[in-house]
């Protein structure tokens, strides 16, 4: 059998929990009623459904329902319909960190070219925001500001409790893009949404939530039978939302064991890539991200070469569209410092000896192309 390579891409992915995984296996093998019918079958299906849903909204703020998607990114287009009745009421300025992902960025500038006023707000060489210009820059036009939790390139952490403060001051809505943060950090009680996604806790793929805040009118971006509390019309999977649901449960078992064992590995990884840079700032970032560089470094040469260790160039969300990293971009690195940029994710389920033998291949193969 062949050998799997050394995992460390727990940002772009992390692989099902088995106990995620054993949760989902009756629902799509024995439970196969839809939830949505008013039988037997349907209801038993609709229960753990439900049981899902209270799962993943224990990991959020009390004042809020829990709507079921099929990514994080249709949750974040969900959320961003709520501007659509706001610019009846004058507000037609949207804001989002020019470090945002791009299921947030693409999205606002799609909103721009429908005549929304867009801001991409900077970020400082750190990839962390000013309050101060921030607030400058929310008004009474705004309708919407984004900020991701954790940023998924470097890892950076965001004051989203005090950006969220600033918009409300303002009148306007907050989005939280928490797919990073979520099972893994507390999310504040005043942000007015929150994206998430099952496959970045140890859960299926395919299966995303937008938490709503009581009182946000959201409209409908799926339409059809009405399903998903007349929000997000299609028949939902079962097996889907209680794998979602049992990866947010055992996050919130396993929030500080998980927290412990991902800052030993960072620590460990640190000491043995400190000849190179690290992207964003050194302590204001979630331990399992690690973006680095080394000036003079191919990185597309250095994938090739190290073919021992799952790792990434950037977000893999863009790996594939030929762009450079608009993140790292904001924090002011040239074109040929991003390409000389790693990013390396640790998860639940790697070890320090793996972290090691990944250190050892990485930096061996970095060596002999840099001499």
């Amino acid at each position: 059998m062949r050998k799997l390579p050394i995992y460390l891409d727990n940002q772009a992915t992390t692989p099902v929990a088995p106990e995620v995984f054993d949760t989902m296996v009756p629902w799509m093998r024995d439970h196969y009623g839809n939830p949505h019918s008013s039988h037997i079958l349907g209801r038993q299906a609709a229960a753990a459904v439900e049981v899902a849903r209270e799962q993943v909204a224990a990991l959020l703020p009390a004042a809020g329902r829990v709507l079921f998607t099929g990514s994080a990114t249709e949750a974040i287009n969900l959320a961003f319909g709520t501007v659509q009745k706001m610019r009846q009421q004058g507000r037609d300025q949207i804001i989002v960190l020019d470090s945002e992902h791009a299921a947030v960025r693409d999205t606002a500038l799609w909103y721009q070219r429908q005549g929304f006023e867009l801001v991409l707000q900077p970020v400082d060489s750190d990839g962390l925001v000013s309050l101060e210009a921030l607030e400058a820059a929310i008004g009474p036009r705004t309708a919407l500001v984004g900020s991701m939790l954790v940023n998924n390139e470097i890892g950076v952490i965001q004051p989203v409790e005090a950006i969220a403060a600033l918009a409300d001051q303002s009148g306007a809505l907050m989005l939280c893009d928490a797919v990073q943060g979520f099972g893994r950090l507390d999310i504040s009680g005043h942000v007015d949404m929150i994206a998430l996604s099952g496959h970045k806790i140890y859960g299926p793929k395919a299966i995303g939530a937008l938490w709503v805040r009581d009182g946000v009118e959201l409209p409908a971006l799926i339409h059809g039978g009405g399903q998903e509390q007349g929000i997000r019309s299609g028949t939902l999977s079962p097996a889907l939302c209680v794998g979602l649901g049992k990866a947010a449960a055992l996050c919130a078992e396993r929030m500080d064991a998980d927290h412990a064992h991902i800052a030993n590995l960072a620590v460990k990884a640190r000491s043995l890539f400190s000849d190179w840079t690290i992207n964003g700032a050194r302590d204001q970032r979630y331990a399992g991200n690690l973006n680095i560089r080394r000036d003079g470094l191919d990185v597309g040469r250095l994938m090739s070469d190290v073919r021992g260790v799952a790792f990434s160039a950037g977000s893999a969300c863009a790996s594939g569209s030929g762009r450079p990293s608009h993140v790292l971009a904001a924090l002011g690195l040239d074109a040929k410092q991003i390409k000389s940029s790693i990013r390396l994710g640790f998860g639940r389920y790697n070890s320090l000896e793996e972290v090691e033998q990944a250190a050892c291949l990485i930096n061996d193969a970095a060596e002999k192309q840099l001499r």
